[in-house]
Parts: C-alpha cells; sequence; structure tokens
C-alpha cells in the first residue's frame, strides 16, 4: 500500500466524509456560536471557581460534598433548569500517610502516593527485599517462589502520545499489578507512576482487587525514583525498602451526581447528555481532571441556549466519584437509562485543544456527521474513521447502544500531570480552553437541533 503523509491522510478522510450528497449548508448560527464560544468566559470562571474556592475533591468524601453544592449553586445561577443533585452511597478510601526509602544497599528517601484501595501498612510501616519485573508481563510470567513474602516492583516504559494511547496498555501495571503480586504472596507492591514525565511527583489512580485477593499496600513511585531504584536493582544487590502507606476505608458514604438542563422543544427528539465528572484525586486540585471538562460542557451548553431553544434538551451530567471506578455513571443509569437519550458525549481529558473528531451513530446519519465536522473545520479539527468511545461517565449508556460523539483532544502533556500534585489551575491555557468550548458547542448546537431521529427508543 503506498505511504500516505499525515496531511494528505487527513484531507482524504475529511473528503470521504464531506461528499457533495452529504453536505448541507451549516445553519447560520453555527459561525456566530463558534465565534462567541472563543472569546467564552465561563469554562474558565467554572474551572476557577471549583478548584480554587473547593479544591480537591476526592470520591465519597466532604470535600467532594462540597463540590456538589458549588457545581449546583453554579449551574443554578448560570441560568440552567432543573439543577439538581441525585445522592447515592458507595464505599470510601482515604490516604492517610505515604512514605518510602531504600534502606539498602543505598540509602535514600522514594517520593510515593498509595493507589486508590491499596490495602494499609501498619503505622510503623514495613520493611521488605525488592523483587524486580521491568513489566507486568514479567511479572505474571514469574513463579510464586520469587515473589513470596517480598516488596515487588513493576516498571514499563509508557511514553507521550497526542491520542494518549499507551495508558491504556501500560496502566494495566497500576491497575492488574497489585492483585498479581498479592496471589502470588508479595507483601506490597511498587508501581512506576503511570505517567510520562520526569517530574519527581507520583500519580496516583484507582485499581481493584480480583475477587478472593486480600489487598496489599499498593504504591506508586515517582518516575525519575523508579529509574532510580531500578538503577540501584542493576548493581545486583539485594534492594531493601521500608515502606508506610497508612489508609482507611468506610462503608456507606454519601456521593452524587449533579444535573443541570437546557430544556428543548421537543421532548420526543430525546436527550443529549454532556458529561465530565467533578470528583478529583485529593494530591492537586483537579483542574485538567476534571474541572476544565466541566467548564468546557457546561459553557458550550449555554452557548447553545443563547441561540435560541434547541429540538432536543441538552442534560449536563456533572458526575461523582468518577476516579475510583465511574460510580456516577452507573448511578445516573440506574436512575435515568430508561429514558429517551439521543447522543452522549463526555470531556474527561484535559483542556488542550481538540484535533479530532470520532462518531458512533446509527447507519445512515452520515449527513449529521458531515455537518458536524464542516462545522469544525474552522477550528481545525478534523474528522476521522475511528469509532467514538466515550468514556466512564457516559458508559453504560454507550454500552446500552446510545449513539456518542468523542472530540478529542490533545493529549501530549495530559499524563505529564495526571493523577499528580501538579493538576492545578497553572496547567490550563485559556486559548486552548476556548477552543474547546466553541467545538463543543458547535458540536451540540447542530446535533441539538438536528432533524435526524437518533438514539434507541
Amino acid at each position: 500500500m503506498q505511504k500516505i503523509r499525515s496531511g494528505q491522510l487527513a484531507a482524504l478522510l475529511l473528503g470521504s466524509i464531506l461528499t457533495p450528497a452529504l453536505v448541507q449548508a451549516a445553519p447560520a448560527s453555527d459561525a456566530a456560536i463558534r465565534e462567541a464560544a472563543l472569546k467564552d468566559d465561563v469554562a474558565w470562571d467554572i474551572t476557577e471557581g471549583l478548584t480554587t474556592e473547593v479544591g480537591p475533591r476526592p470520591a465519597a468524601t466532604p470535600q467532594e460534598a462540597r463540590g456538589r453544592e458549588w457545581a449546583a449553586a453554579k449551574l443554578k445561577a448560570l441560568g440552567f433548569a432543573n439543577v439538581r443533585v441525585e445522592p447515592y452511597k458507595m464505599p470510601l478510601w482515604e490516604r492517610v500517610h505515604d512514605e518510602a526509602a531504600i534502606i539498602a544497599p543505598f540509602p535514600q528517601k522514594l517520593v510515593v502516593a498509595a493507589l486508590g484501595n491499596s490495602g494499609s501498612t501498619p503505622a510503623q510501616g514495613i520493611e521488605g527485599e525488592i523483587a524486580y519485573f521491568p513489566t507486568i508481563a514479567d511479572l505474571q510470567a514469574a513463579p510464586d517462589s520469587a515473589v513470596k513474602g517480598k516488596i515487588v516492583f513493576v516498571s514499563h516504559d509508557m511514553v507521550a502520545a497526542q491520542d494518549g494511547s499507551g495508558y491504556g496498555y501500560y496502566g494495566a501495571a497500576r491497575r492488574q499489578g497489585p492483585s498479581i503480586a498479592a496471589r502470588k504472596g508479595a507483601i506490597a507492591i511498587l508501581v512506576k507512576s503511570i505517567g510520562t514525565d520526569h517530574h519527581r511527583i507520583a500519580h496516583t489512580g484507582v485499581q481493584m482487587w480480583a475477587d478472593g485477593v486480600t489487598p496489599i499496600p499498593a504504591v506508586a513511585v515517582s518516575v525519575p525514583d523508579a529509574e532510580q531504584m531500578a538503577r540501584i536493582v542493576s548493581r545486583g544487590q539485594p534492594v531493601r525498602v521500608h515502606l508506610t502507606a497508612v489508609s482507611k476505608t468506610a462503608k456507606d458514604q454519601p456521593s452524587g451526581n449533579v444535573i443541570g438542563e437546557i430544556p428543548g422543544s421537543d421532548p420526543k427528539a430525546g436527550v443529549i447528555v454532556a458529561a465530565c465528572h467533578l470528583d478529583s484525586w485529593d494530591q492537586g486540585t483537579g483542574a485538567i481532571d476534571d474541572a476544565s471538562g466541566c467548564g468546557i460542557v457546561a459553557a458550550a451548553a449555554l452557548q447553545v441556549a443563547k441561540a435560541g431553544t434547541p429540538r432536543r434538551t441538552i442534560r449536563i451530567l456533572f458526575a461523582g466519584a468518577e476516579e475510583v471506578g465511574g460510580n456516577g455513571g452507573r448511578a445516573y443509569y440506574a436512575a435515568h437509562g430508561k429514558e429517551p437519550h439521543a447522543l452522549v458525549l463526555e470531556s474527561d481529558f484535559g483542556a488542550d485543544k481538540v484535533w479530532k473528531v470520532d462518531f458512533t451513530l446509527p447507519s445512515g446519519h452520515e449527513g449529521l456527521s458531515a455537518r458536524i465536522a464542516q462545522g469544525l473545520a474552522p477550528l481545525g479539527i478534523v474528522p476521522s474513521r475511528d469509532k467514538a468511545h466515550g468514556g466512564s461517565d457516559i458508559e453504560p449508556l454507550v454500552e446500552a447502544g446510545i449513539p456518542v460523539i468523542d472530540l478529542q483532544q490533545d493529549g501530549t502533556r495530559y499524563f505529564d500531570i495526571h493523577h499528580t500534585p501538579d493538576d492545578t489551575l497553572d496547567k490550563i491555557d485559556p486559548a486552548q480552553l476556548r477552543q474547546n468550548v466553541a467545538a463543543w458547542a458547535v458540536t451540540l448546537n447542530i446535533a441539538a437541533n438536528a432533524p435526524e431521529t437518533l438514539g434507541i427508543n
């Protein structure tokens, strides 16, 4: 097959989607909405307010509850209709104290952060010899005798990518590594942070214990410290580590979703859900993950409302407890899954510019995707042939067959910051944030007013 340059490929894809038979003239309001959104201040106001006035918002904590109160008040003040908090209960895991150090052969401290649902060490910590595995596959292949009674250390080779690819594959070290190590008899596991930076900060994140596994302490190590530890292991001497990872858990703690709506004129046309998640990890203030996403979807919906009443209702979902397993998305589906949904979208990949759009629409909706692509083109956004998949907050709806559109953001630097203390407001670029709002506003406006039948009935 002839090699095609990326620019040529984009042109071919655009041409294949925007065939003359399918292209319709963009609604007169599209350009106006796009230009107005590029001057938007609402997304920044929400992102700044949520991170400043609430700060970190770990799931099922009083801080997350303050976030819900703040968000509900903000949506009401902005003029959204039917604003409400929809509560549910869930288990709570909380970090208390993390600390680690190599005690032999070359004593030095390590920068660490316990992973979500980690087992707890005693207050005085534990000590053990390191069993090092360059990859999760190496750990899986190791005999139990190489692991039993030791502290497992797993590395990986994740690198930055525009589409964030690598997180799913290399993230297995964090997601499945603790259960594998526990089954083999390890007393704890250290995982090289699932990140692409070389800052001396650790990336936390959730992991779920496999059925029947007794939890052990599970801790992420900063990338530089993990590389340092690998070099020490390569010296050929036994490496011993002292680890303290104290945490606590509780059952049936309150969490919840915040919902607001731009009512549509045609109740039979179905609801469009524009989602983000309100919770964050405890180390930063959750600016890129995901206060900015909430700012984007709310600001975009308001831009549509300014142009007039849309045909379809646009429902804003600020989901709770995404970081620890998508509890908010499941709670939303339990409460609303039987309602007619036309389309779902989610913003949860930071606030850097949108660069492509993916569609998973019913057969025969090529005209709708073409109109959206046409409206996005002035923003430097190209359509792709990749299928849209959504994210955790809309996953149950997508699995039920609801159409989905992904406005794909540039993730080149996202995993430098993700789940770290560096996830703070200063990482948000206001110009790129506004480009996101414009992309979302154009997409929502076209979809909300589209004459096509969407969704499942």
